[in-house]
């Protein structure tokens, strides 16, 4: 008889294992049941941990975000717009590291306060140049939706890095659209270089920003 102890089963254990297994099957294929048996545990011992899906995608968003921040040190003496830039590169970088990472991401609630010291940090960043809190908000609001927007798009053509799905070559398109010479050249512009594209619209959104507040 074995005496290997397994390590105990809890919330982040199951997060951890849950977004390992999110690489191979994707959000859709994500399932209670397929977690369980990665843990060789039955399915109804989760149920102690997590009421239901979203309730493990909630887990799994505040697992992603720890990793995120692990490590990472704030310059408080970044201009608004750096601060944005960082936050938002960052979060890209994070949610590209897992297969729909921006759909679990999205939408979910923390289920700890590990987000505040970073919050905190933003907002006096972006209060302290001249926002007041409720632009400072809409500011940070404006930004991180973009990203997730702009990630989710992403991912719908290259899940992980190295892979694309079927139907996003662009010579094909253009062939197909080549009575309307516009809109054949412009998919070189929406479905390659995903690096420049986010740099180049975050930057439209920052000086957004900078423009209906009238802040430098």
């Amino acid at each position: 008889m074995s005496t290997e102890r397994r390590a105990p089963l809890d919330r982040r254990r199951v997060a951890d294992t849950a977004l390992s297994l999110l690489n191979e099957v994707g959000l859709e294929g994500l399932t209670l049941r397929a977690i369980a048996r990665e843990l060789d545990v039955k399915a109804p011992a989760l149920y102690w941990h997590f009421k239901d899906k979203q309730a493990l995608l909630d887990e799994m968003a505040t697992e992603m975000y720890r990793r995120m921040v692990a490590g990472t040190e704030l310059d408080p003496a970044d201009t608004w717009q750096d601060r944005l830039r960082k936050v938002n590169r960052g979060l890209r970088t994070a949610l590209l590291g897992y297969r729909d990472g921006a759909k679990v991401f999205s939408g979910s609630r923390f289920t700890s306060m590990d987000h505040a010291p970073e919050q905190e940090a933003n907002l006096r960043v972006l209060t302290e140049a001249g926002l007041t809190l409720a632009q400072a908000a809409a500011a940070g609001r404006a930004t991180h939706a973009y990203t997730i927007g702009f990630v989710t798009e992403e991912q719908g053509v290259v899940p992980l890095p190295g892979e694309r799905r079927e139907g996003y070559d662009v010579e094909e398109r253009a062939r197909l659209l080549a009575g309307f010479p516009l809109a054949a050249a412009v998919g070189r512009e929406i479905f390659t270089n995903y690096a420049h594209q986010f740099e180049e619209g975050l930057e439209l959104v920052i000086a957004g920003i900078g423009a209906r507040y009238e802040i430098n």
